[in-house]
């Protein structure tokens, strides 16, 4: 089934160095799944066909990615994806710092009725990645992402899929919009970026962490503070493709392949077996989306 809309991102390589892709990993031997990537991003030095990233995956023990979007093309695209290939299940969204471009546009509304569409198809399993970031919005657009971000949580709530949040320097502002509005059943903090007493939080309210490749960066101690207190059954783990790349392959790009990487040094952060992670990284995963084979 070929893609109808030919829609691919390209990431710029301009000065980013090393731009090959890293080697396979040792395989994991009970299989896990990337919570959240953007395979409709082409990368590294020779870009990888959505079957061939999936391939790779699969030949380390990394059976099924969740794609995420972040507008109305990639969402689209991610949807796409997740019914030509049984290993692939869809979010979509508008992402944060598209929301203010969409209002101010006058197409919001628009967009979100985009979502609202997509989010009916039986792979879309996931509102996401939607929520607040402070960092990139200044203040005149907080306004529409607060409105985009609701719209959101109401639509993970009424097809009873998942949300999948980014959450940038808004930890504060999040959780009161989620604790005001009622979160969706399960809701899921994409590449985790608080600290130790925010993760209490969520993990008392019933929410899952997500942790990327940043987990492993030598000035993230925030992050494995926070792992080291959130109960190994609200954990999820991802790659955020192709950013955020483990250690030792910083720089480099990032795929659904390297999952091992991370997996690997959250077993020893959390002093737990490789395997016996693995298998409870596979029942969260399934817990939050449901089954890859439905």
């Amino acid at each position: 089934m070929s893609d109808p809309r030919g829609y691919v991102r390209i990431r710029s390589q301009d000065g980013r160095g090393d731009v090959r892709w890293p080697a396979l990993p040792e395989p994991l031997r009970v299989p896990v799944y990337d919570n959240h990537a953007h395979l409709e991003i082409e990368d590294g030095d020779e870009p990888l066909t959505l079957a061939e990233q999936l391939d790779r995956a699969a030949a380390v023990g990394v059976v099924g990615v969740v794609q995420a979007g972040g507008d109305i093309e990639s969402s689209r695209w991610s949807a796409w994806a997740a019914a030509s290939d049984p290993r692939v299940l869809a979010a979509v969204a508008i992402h944060p710092n598209e929301a203010p471009a969409y209002r101010e546009a006058g197409r919001l509304d628009e967009a979100i009725a985009v979502i609202d569409e997509l989010a009916s198809q039986p792979r879309v399993r996931a509102i996401g990645e939607t929520g607040l970031d402070f960092f990139r919005t200044d203040e005149a657009g907080l306004p529409a992402q607060f409105e985009s971000f609701e719209a959101h949580i109401a639509l993970a709530k009424k097809h009873g899929v998942a949300m999948q949040i980014h959450d940038r320097d808004a930890h504060d502002a999040v959780l009161e919009t989620l604790q005001r509005v009622e979160a969706p059943d399960r809701t899921v903090f994409h590449c985790f970026s608080g600290d130790e007493e925010m993760a209490r939080v969520a993990a008392d309210r019933g929410y899952y962490l997500s942790f990327a490749g940043n987990v492993t960066f030598k000035n993230a101690q925030n992050l494995r503070d926070a792992l080291a207190v959130t109960p190994i059954e609200r954990i999820l783990v991802e790659t955020d493709a192709p950013f955020l790349t483990p250690t030792p392959h910083r720089g480099r790009p990032n795929a659904p392949y390297l999952i091992p990487v991370t997996v690997r040094f959250l077993a020893d952060e959390l002093g737990v077996g490789i395997d016996e992670l693995c298998a409870q990284l596979a029942a969260n995963t399934l817990a939050v989306y449901g089954s890859f084979a439905d």
